[in-house]
């Protein structure tokens, strides 16, 4: 790299199509005007964002480049002339927290590898959220991200979780692909004890957000269709 190098900042975005004034808070939006390079997981998702923010009429102006599952690593690591002649740049996320979760990460530890700062700037986070209106243990948590797609391997991650969590009294936050989410549930209904209470935590921050925490054996006198709403599961056995 030549000259001063530019900063990475971390820009979250809204978990669903709110308005960005809602969820993000008003100096976040406001630093949208300064950056003129942008690393984004899915290009039509922030140009509407960017659009809502308030730089409609200015996003041909950018130079947006994408960076998800698809990413090949010689790209990512292309994307360090991006910083050059100290020039900042801008990582978003498809929803929520950049890095979290998410394919962006790999940006931020590339930085951090050249000594390019990283600057993480504040927005809601799905995982906190859920775990914060769960009612379960806030104390001690931890992340499993997505479980496997194939039936027996996930109903075995699972049991697993929940033995962890019993043992450790941890609350197990977890994910899914939005079109397997009504599977899981099924299948955590049949796997997990009876006693184990279980959060389900769908499009959070959104007019129709839903947040609940029963018992597996509650859950079972329900009959809850979560379809392909992005959710948040959690458990504490």
């Amino acid at each position: 790299m030549t000259g001063n190098k530019g900063k990475l900042y971390l820009i979250p975005s809204p978990l669903g199509e709110n308005d960005p004034a809602e969820v993000i808070p008003t100096p976040v939006l406001e630093s949208l005007h300064h950056f003129k390079t942008y690393v984004v997981e899915e290009l039509r998702t922030i140009r509407r964002y960017l659009s809502k923010a308030g730089l409609k009429g200015h996003i041909g102006e950018l130079e947006m480049y994408e960076l998800n599952e698809h990413t090949d690593q010689a790209t990512i690591e292309s994307y360090l002339r991006l910083f050059e002649d100290g020039n900042d740049v801008a990582l978003i996320s498809e929803a929520g927290l950049p890095a979290v979760a998410d394919p962006g990460a790999q940006l931020v530890a590339l930085c951090h590898k050249h000594d390019i700062e990283v600057i993480p700037y504040v927005g809601p986070s799905s995982l906190m959220l859920s775990l914060m209106a769960s009612g379960l243990n806030g104390q001690s948590f931890a992340f499993c991200g997505y479980l496997p797609a194939k039936t027996d391997e996930r109903r075995s991650r699972l049991k697993s979780i929940e033995k962890h969590s019993a043992a450790s009294r941890q609350t197990q936050l977890f994910i899914e692909t939005p079109y397997r989410n009504d599977s899981l549930f099924k299948d955590m209904l049949e796997i997990l004890l009876p006693g184990t209470r279980l959060c389900v935590a769908c499009n959070i921050t959104m007019p129709d957000a839903y947040i609940k925490t029963k018992t597996v054996a509650e859950w079972k006198k329900e009959n809850l269709m979560i379809g392909k709403r992005p959710c948040v599961f959690l458990i504490l056995a």
